[in-house]
């Protein structure tokens, strides 16, 4: 749906269905971090960390369990505030907290590990909430955008029941259309696929490959190499809270730089 995805400078999806997504051209800068610091105590989870990701880029971060992956993209809309450093989304800086903080984290999806969908509410309730009460949609516009965006995903014949009634993978992919029901510039997702049955993963997977293939802006912490080589335009490889190594999939996967990269995916790569 055209008022889900951001303007990218792009061709039209239809016109970019078939073409490998690092082939595309990308727009401004978008999502910027620069000498971003982060402690937990004693541990130093984010090291200095600059980053720029741009408009219609799908960036995918991997590394292993403690690299910091996870608190750098908490750290994006600020779910985790940093000590030093600066992240601005379009140009603008993440406020420190109040009104302006959650204007801004409007502009920003995040689909987390666990679905965190409203139990007591039915999938179009869970869907319709973020529009109307953040950005002052009519109750009709918002359930018309939210049955858009369910069929989207796929799950479009479930509006009306509620989350527990629904499988790991359906609630997931209504957790993405709560997300791009508000509009937002860039989507962030922090392993969305390591709480379902691995027959799930899949239909998941999917509606992310779809997303990306539409130009919308997406920076994704995962463990599905598979996804990472299909949709991404550039590999960012974390370990010890610092960005080791970031290349196009192609270059990462084939013909790794340090040797960090290369003893992690010698182990997660079966071939």
């Amino acid at each position: 749906m055209d008022q889900s995805t951001p303007t990218t400078g792009q061709p039209a999806a239809d016109e970019t269905v078939d073409a490998p997504t690092s082939d595309r051209v990308l727009g401004a800068p978008l999502v910027e971090l620069n000498h971003v610091n982060k402690h937990f105590g004693e541990l130093h989870v984010l090291q200095d960390i600059d980053l720029t990701v741009h408009k219609g880029e799908v960036l995918v971060v991997i590394g292993p369990s403690g690299s910091g992956k996870s608190t750098l993209c908490r750290a994006i809309n600020r779910l985790e505030t940093i000590d030093d450093g600066s992240i601005a989304v379009d140009g603008k800086t993440l406020p420190e907290e109040g009104k302006a903080l959650a204007q801004l984290r409007a502009e920003v999806g995040m689909v987390f590990q666990s679905f965190n969908l409203f139990a007591h509410k039915t999938v179009l309730d869970n869907v319709t909430l973020g529009p109307r009460k953040v950005r002052g949609m009519s109750k009709k516009d918002a359930e018309e955008l939210a049955r858009t965006l369910l069929d989207r995903v796929g799950v479009g014949n479930q509006a009306g029941k509620m989350p527990a009634q629904l499988s790991g993978g359906q609630q997931q992919r209504v957790a993405i259309a709560r997300a791009l029901a508000m509009q937002p510039k860039v989507m962030l997702f922090d392993e969305p696929t390591s709480a379902l049955d691995p027959e799930m993963v899949n239909e998941v997977l999917d509606v992310m490959v779809a997303l990306a293939e539409e130009g919308m802006t997406m920076i994704v912490v995962t463990h599905e190499m598979g996804f990472a080589r299909k949709a991404a335009h550039r590999v960012v490889f974390m370990a010890d809270g610092q960005i080791v190594e970031e290349a196009p999939p192609e270059e990462f996967f084939t013909a790794p730089k340090s040797e960090r990269a290369r003893d992690f995916l010698s182990k997660i790569l079966t071939h």
